[in-house]
C-alpha cells in the first residue's frame, strides 16, 4: 500500500467515483472535497502529497483556491478542468499550479503527471542532489556541466540559465512569463520571441531531431516543459 495521499477538489460525483477507483488501484489514499471551503480545510489539516483541483467549483473559483493554498505550502497542485483554453492554462499555472490536465482526460496521463509531481516534490526536499538526468541528458548543476550521451555540450550563459530553469522544475509546465522573468528578468516578461530563439538553439544542441523533441517539450500557447521521464 502506498503512503501517498491526494486531496481531490471536485464537485462532479461521477469523476470522483472514477478517480476513487483509479487511485485506489494504485494504492493512493484519496481525500475528497466538493467545495473550495472544504478543500482549504482538507489541505490544511491533512497535509497531502498532491492536490488535484477543478476550476469550476460551486462556492469559489479554483484559481483562488490555488492562490490561497500557495500562500503557505509548496504541495504539488494539478489542475483538472474542462476549461481547456490556453488562457485558462496560463492563468492556473501563474496562480501557482504545477501542472494542468484538461477534461476529458485519460487516467494513464493523470497518473503519470502525479508521479512526476511526487518526484519533483521529493527532489525539492534534497537540494544537495544537484544532478538531473533524463534519458541521455545529464545536467550537473554543481559543476555547471551538461552532457548528452556522455559528451560535453557547450551552452551559452543564457542557454544554460534557460535549461537549468526548466531542470529545477522538471516535468512541470513553466509559462512563457515565468521563464522570461527567471532567465532575463521582469522587464522582459513580454518578450516571448527571446524564448523561441533560445529554445530553438537548445533543441539543436540537445535533441537528436529538433523538430520532434524528446526532452524540451512545448505546451502550445502556454510555455515549455523539460521531460522528467
Amino acid at each position: 500500500m502506498s503512503d501517498v495521499s491526494i486531496v481531490l477538489v471536485e464537485d462532479e460525483a461521477p469523476i470522483r467515483r472514477f478517480l476513487r477507483a483509479t487511485f485506489g488501484a494504485q494504492g493512493y489514499r484519496l481525500l475528497e472535497a466538493t467545495t473550495a471551503a472544504e478543500a482549504l480545510v482538507e489541505v490544511a489539516s491533512r497535509q497531502p502529497d498532491v492536490v488535484i483541483v477543478d476550476l469550476g467549483l460551486p462556492d469559489l473559483d479554483g484559481l483562488e483556491v490555488i492562490r490561497r493554498i500557495r500562500e503557505w505550502t509548496t504541495v504539488p497542485i494539478i489542475v483538472l478542468s474542462a476549461r481547456g483554453q490556453e488562457a485558462d492554462k496560463v492563468a492556473a499555472l501563474d496562480a501557482g499550479a504545477d501542472d494542468y490536465v484538461a477534461k476529458p482526460f485519460g487516467p494513464g496521463e493523470l497518473l503519470a503527471r502525479i508521479r512526476v509531481a511526487l518526484r519533483h516534490a521529493a527532489g525539492a526536499g534534497h537540494p544537495g542532489e544537484a544532478v538531473f538526468t533524463a534519458g541521455s541528458l545529464r545536467i550537473d548543476l554543481a559543476r555547471r556541466r551538461v552532457t548528452m550521451d556522455g559528451q560535453d555540450v557547450h551552452l551559452t550563459p543564457i542557454e544554460y540559465r534557460l535549461l537549468t530553469a526548466l531542470a529545477r522544475h522538471a516535468g512541470k509546465v513553466l509559462t512563457h512569463k515565468q521563464l522570461l522573468t527567471d532567465v532575463w528578468g521582469p522587464s522582459h516578461a513580454d518578450q516571448a520571441h527571446y524564448l523561441r530563439v533560445y529554445m530553438g538553439q537548445l533543441r539543436r544542441k540537445l535533441e537528436r531531431d529538433p523538430a520532434r523533441p524528446r526532452y524540451l517539450l512545448t505546451e502550445p500557447g502556454v510555455g515549455y516543459r523539460l521531460a522528467a521521464e
